[in-house]
């Protein structure tokens, strides 16, 4: 039996809530599967530890975190802490330095979740957005000049580089070749960033080559915005830089009827370092410690996280179970249900735990 080494962030907010869920799911699932067991560590940084230390995480926490298999994250934010200290503090550290180069973002609509789009199922919406993760225009370089005067100049760079732009796009292809589907399309602006967007364009037309079994096409990202409303069904995998798969997988979750259900993975694909698996939602602190926040984000993400680690049936166990917990109606209020975030996860527990119980 394997057993999985799993840092635990549960964060701010709802993100204790909603972790915790997670972590039931997983041994729930692992009782089912008897092929691995989890450990867990749990580190409590958090908007409220910055509060208490000025600083996100100790200065030896990547060290901290860096022998473990992979790092299950709640949510991170709080009123009265800037989302840019948050965000620095804790999330772009552990990106970068354990190369988590890949932000893989699924987007499918599920039986039982209504979309706002009109006449539009299941079917309609089911992709991936692939987000390069480390580079492109959230680089952290440039500066201020003259700072408050009449004459201040601020500068930020975009930076891609050719190992970052390649690797990205040649894991969208390898995905879509991976997961049968037809169709890569590439978010780019090159008609007005005349610079950086070219070069992606460049590189990402070379490396269609490459596949000639997986159809190739780009839009503009004003353009793409709109076609993922007006046709969603076209997508099968999109990939974006940066700040443009930033964009385009918070707009995905919502045409596929609420972020509070969205996963996000992190990740190296390699697995020379721990990759990191988030829901999409934040903490939401106005619901916090009400109980009725969607864990199915989180529990999504227990599901991606298996299949990375090398356990897709163990994945697609967890999905089945959240699944048949949406066509019961058991859902939160974010989603028009009645139930609560322990009820919920109780019935997709119950549903793992079901063939063992007969057998």
């Amino acid at each position: 039996m394997k057993e999985i080494r799993l840092a635990v962030i549960p964060g701010d907010g709802i993100g204790k809530e909603t972790v915790a869920a997670g972590k039931n799911v997983l041994d729930a699932v692992a009782d089912v599967h008897g092929g691995f067991r989890f450990r867990y560590e749990q580190f409590d940084w958090s908007c409220e530890y910055y509060a208490k230390h000025g600083r996100m995480m100790p200065e030896n926490g990547l060290d901290l975190l860096r022998p473990h298999d992979a790092i299950f994250l709640g949510a991170v934010g709080y009123p009265g802490v800037p989302d840019h200290i948050s965000l620095w503090g804790l999330l772009i550290p552990i990106r970068r330095t354990f190369q988590q180069y890949i932000n893989l973002r699924p987007v499918k609509l599920l039986p039982g979740v209504r979309t706002p789009l009109a006449n539009r199922g299941p079917e309609d919406i089911d992709f991936f957005v692939v987000r390069e993760n480390n580079e492109g225009e959230y680089s952290n370089m440039g500066g201020r000049l003259y700072e408050g005067q009449p004459n201040e100049i601020v500068v930020q760079n975009t930076v891609f580089t050719r190992l970052g732009v390649e690797r990205v796009v040649r894991y969208a292809f390898e995905l879509a070749r991976k997961t049968g589907r037809k169709r890569v399309t590439s978010a780019t602006k090159s008609n007005g960033i005349n610079i950086t967007m070219p070069y992606w364009d460049e590189i990402f037309w070379s490396l269609a080559k490459e596949y000639p079994d997986i159809e190739a096409d780009q839009f503009h990202i004003d353009a793409l915005v709109a076609r993922f409303v007006t046709h969603p069904e076209h997508f099968d995998v999109v990939v974006g830089s940066n700040l443009f798969g930033d964009i385009l997988s918070d707009l995905g979750p919502a045409i596929a009827g609420s972020i509070g259900i969205a996963p996000s993975a992190n990740l190296n694909p390699e697995q020379k370092y721990p990759s990191m698996f988030e829901p999409v939602h934040g903490s939401a602190p106005d619901i916090a410690g009400k109980g009725i926040a969607n864990p199915m984000g989180q529990i999504w993400c227990a599901a991606m996280m298996l299949e990375h680690l090398g356990f897709p049936e163990a994945g697609d166990l967890v999905m089945g179970a959240m699944k048949a917990a949406l066509a019961k109606g058991i859902s939160t209020p974010d989603i028009g249900g009645m139930s609560n975030t322990r009820e919920v996860t109780a019935t997709i527990c119950d549903h793992l735990r079901r063939p063992v119980s007969k057998g």
